[in-house]
């Protein structure tokens, strides 16, 4: 056991002079030292234990690779494709369709279903054309002549009253507080001021205020979509104001008061008869005459 010790000591370099002369001189030094001097020769490898990592990280199982959904490529395009899918349909149920017919001008035009509609100078009408088979609304502002494909319920929306109808040919004219309806083939539904009418072909009916006429027509069609306008109990400056559309022009009344009501007709297409005809019947004369003012007085 001493033996021990005394090893351990001397390996350890703790052993005094004295005790290493005595050590020395024991038989198995020899031996001892030989196998020190041969230990010293041996090296144990250098410790990488960056390597030692790098291997360790290597072979262990690969995770699943996680692509978040924000950075797929095919992702982005899908969701791209979505938002401008959802887009496309916002504005095609959402936006309306405008035909509009100039002062000077008149407009035809064909609905999805194949309606005819022929818009009068000084008009506008606005529509969706999205599901018109199931949403067959359009609302006018101004004077309009339809001839209506066979088909569902078609209706006919204005600031002064609603025209529902089935598959036929009919006018209608708002303007100011003047609501006219002329039906020339089929029936119609006219809603005026909560009060519904229904009116066949070969009749028209009126309403301005508390005003209310009906009566039977024999044309087959309007008369200004042939250049001519129908007054039917008019007031002076209901007739100026038709006239200023149809010609795009400004005309001026310096004139008194008139209470004189018109019925007759007037043509689209000659400005100057249709003055004459005004002058003669109001007792007017034209004082200012050209191509954009006119200037009417009394006599």
């Amino acid at each position: 056991m001493e033996e021990k010790y005394e090893l351990a000591k001397w390996l350890a370099g703790e052993m005094t002079e004295k005790e290493l002369q005595a050590f020395q001189e024991t038989p198995e030094y020899q031996t001892y030292a030989k196998i020190a001097v041969y230990s010293s020769q041996l090296k144990a490898p250098d410790f990488d234990a960056d390597l030692l990592y790098q291997n360790t990280i290597r072979h262990k199982k690969a995770a699943p690779k996680v692509i978040p959904f924000y950075k797929s490529k095919w992702m982005r395009i899908a969701a791209i494709f979505v938002v401008f899918l959802g887009l496309s349909l916002f504005f095609r149920t959402t936006i309306t369709s405008t035909e509009i017919a100039k002062n000077g001008q008149k407009t035809t035009f064909s609905l999805p279903d194949n309606s005819e509609i022929v818009l009068n100078s000084g008009s506008q009408i606005q529509y969706k054309k999205w599901n018109w088979d199931n949403n067959r609304k359009l609302d006018l502002d101004g004077e309009a002549y339809f001839k209506v494909a066979h088909g569902k319920k078609f209706q006919v929306n204005t600031t002064l009253g609603t025209v529902t109808v089935l598959g036929t040919q009919f006018n209608v004219k708002a303007r100011k507080n003047r609501f006219d309806v002329t039906c020339y083939e089929g029936k119609v539904k006219v809603s005026y001021n909560s009060k519904d009418i229904i009116i066949t072909k070969g009749t028209a009916v009126t309403f301005e205020n508390d005003y209310f006429d009906r009566k039977n027509i024999t044309v087959q069609k309007p008369e200004w979509t042939a250049n001519e306008i129908v007054f039917k109990k008019e007031n002076l400056q209901s007739i100026v104001d038709e006239l200023e559309r149809q010609y795009s022009c400004e005309i001026v009344l310096n004139s008194r008061e008139n209470a004189q009501l018109f019925t007759g007709t007037l043509p689209t297409n000659d400005i100057k008869t249709a003055l004459d005809v005004v002058c003669s019947i109001f007792h007017l004369k034209i004082s200012k005459f050209d191509n954009t003012k006119i200037i009417l007085v009394d006599i």
